[in-house]
């Protein structure tokens, strides 16, 4: 018998964001925060005490990343890489179709808060709960955005009890599943831009990443700082 059971939680979750509601969601990279509307996301924004130049990403998963992101086939083949045959989690960077009418009907201030350049921040593959969500949001057509469940430059939380105080007072439903599965980074996601191989965060699974790149692709990864 299942102790978890993502379906329902998910369902859960989506219901309350599809109201105006704010969700701290389990990932395996880390506990995130999330809405669906402009009042959730701007009322996320002011409790994180996010620096205004900060993007909200979106959770996403396979079927979103073809529909809204526009990539070449060299992109295309390293997303597929590394979070289809090598199933890591990734935060990835990519153009995005501006036209698209997901993206069209969105309200214009998520749209200028999630974007830059017209490129599309999406967390892929972040374990069972993250795929059940993302599910949702494509079936019901409703994109999720928001950053993780912390107070800016606080880190990543793993752990439910480890968040601070004003960001579990805006949740309206929180999902808890006990600690994260990438909690030994103590970092979110790896970000990066499938086109130009720019690493814009050196989070959990780089070193795994750098080495799918370098193994099957010949591209060669800046390594980690010893600061990062």
């Amino acid at each position: 018998m299942s102790v978890i059971d993502p379906r329902a939680d998910a369902e859960r979750a989506m219901k309350v964001m599809e109201g105006g509601g704010i969700a701290i969601l389990p990932n395996d990279v880390g506990y995130s925060l999330i809405g669906a509307t402009a009042p959730a996301l701007h009322k996320i924004f002011a409790t994180k005490r996010r620096a205004p130049a900060k993007l909200n990403a979106m959770l996403g998963n396979d079927d979103l990343h073809r529909e809204l992101h526009q990539v070449s086939e060299r992109g295309r083949a390293i997303v597929q890489a590394i979070v289809q045959d090598y199933d890591l989690p990734l935060g990835l960077i990519a153009p995005c179709r501006v036209d698209h009418p997901l993206l069209a009907k969105l309200d214009p201030d998520i749209y200028a808060r999630s974007t830059r350049d017209h490129t599309l921040l999406m967390l892929l593959n972040a374990g069972p709960f993250h795929r059940e969500i993302t599910r949702l949001s494509l079936e019901r057509q409703t994109l999720l955005f928001g950053s993780s469940a912390n107070l800016s430059l606080h880190g990543t939380k793993f752990r439910v009890e480890d968040m601070e105080s004003e960001i579990t007072a805006i949740a309206d439903v929180v999902i808890d599943y006990g600690l994260m599965k990438y909690h030994p980074w103590q970092s979110s996601s790896t970000l990066i831009h499938c086109e130009t191989l720019e690493v814009v965060r050196y989070g959990s699974c780089f070193e795994n990443i750098a080495d799918i790149l370098k193994r099957h692709f010949r591209i060669e990864l800046p390594p980690r700082p010893a600061s990062a």
